[in-house]
């Protein structure tokens, strides 16, 4: 997918450090073959050439897949797993060409192969329906659901004390060896690897999206990797950062991507109304200013 893994843990008498990395690859790789766009191999680069019909997907795949469309009905399009002609429009897919602006009709023309109403699951079956011309991309959630199959490797082995990281989205278990919590940092969003704060992670993962890492452009014409599906345009708001808190990595990155296209005052309002942990991180002139949702601050005080 693009990007890397990490993991520390505390390692029970007899695992071998190779045993656990060899558990987390594995996982990671089936993640890969399944829902990454960058193999022309992958199960949804299969649905993405396929002729118009229904297609039986794995298990994993169908679940992400679901989980991707009922929070796009949920928060009004602003989430949209079709949005994969646009995100490659904007020349931020697997086959990133050098930069410029898409025209109008391109924008036009990949909108028209978007909508995330046009694919149909069919859940006894486990297929979804190709209606001709989709292509999806689950890049805002797959990495999340990496880091769940990961520390789902690392229980199996009986691992009970864990960091795991994929692509900067994270889930903890347990505590450091020491007794201390795990401790994860959220970046000042500006590139320059300070910290906005830290704060401790127990049996819960952790999620941020942003504009300041990946862009295209510069200055007044830079433009966000992270495209408004309802719009087909890249997001531009006073958002610099959103971090979620959740229970589950598949969620928490995916809630993340929500938020930041929403913006700050429907991204708050969605926030509170589903009583989401997420931090805003917003640029005003010279500065930051950063809003906690109460869950988050409850969150973050009681870990």
């Amino acid at each position: 997918m693009g990007t890397t893994w990490s993991a520390r843990m505390a390692l029970p008498a007899g695992l071998t450090e190779a045993a656990a990395r060899q558990a987390i690859q594995a996982a990671l790789d089936e993640v890969v073959a399944q829902m990454s766009t960058w193999e022309s191999g992958s199960d949804i680069s299969r649905y993405n050439q396929a002729a118009a019909g229904w297609q039986t997907l794995p298990a994993e795949f169908f679940h992400v897949l679901s989980h991707a469309l009922t929070l796009a009905e949920d928060s009004g399009g602003a989430y949209d797993p079709t949005v994969g002609p646009l995100v490659n429009a904007w020349g931020f897919g697997p086959h990133q060409r050098a930069y410029e602006p898409p025209s109008p009709a391109a924008i036009e023309a990949a909108r028209a192969r978007c909508g995330w109403r046009r694919v149909q699951l069919d859940a006894e079956r486990r297929a979804a329906l190709q209606p001709g011309g989709v292509y999806l991309d689950l890049s805002s959630i797959a990495k999340g659901y990496g880091v769940d199959r990961a520390a789902q490797a690392l229980d199996a082995l009986g691992i009970t004390q864990y960091l795991v990281e994929v692509g900067g989205e994270l889930r903890a278990r347990g505590r450091r060896p020491d007794g201390q919590p795990w401790r994860v940092a959220i970046e000042v969003p500006d590139a320059s690897d300070d910290h906005a704060l830290a704060l401790p992670l127990r049996d819960r993962s952790i999620a941020t999206s942003g504009d300041y890492r990946r862009h295209a452009g510069s200055d007044d014409q830079r433009y966000a990797h992270t495209i408004d599906p309802r719009t087909g345009l890249p997001v531009r708001n006073t958002l610099a950062s959103v971090t979620v808190l959740h229970s589950g990595c598949m969620e928490a990155d995916a809630l993340a991507t929500v938020l930041t296209v929403l913006g700050e005052t429907d991204g708050l309002a969605y926030a509170r109304r589903h009583d989401l942990a997420a931090l805003f991180i917003l640029r005003e002139r010279d500065a930051w200013r950063v809003v906690a949702t109460p869950a988050f601050q409850a969150l973050a005080a009681n870990d």
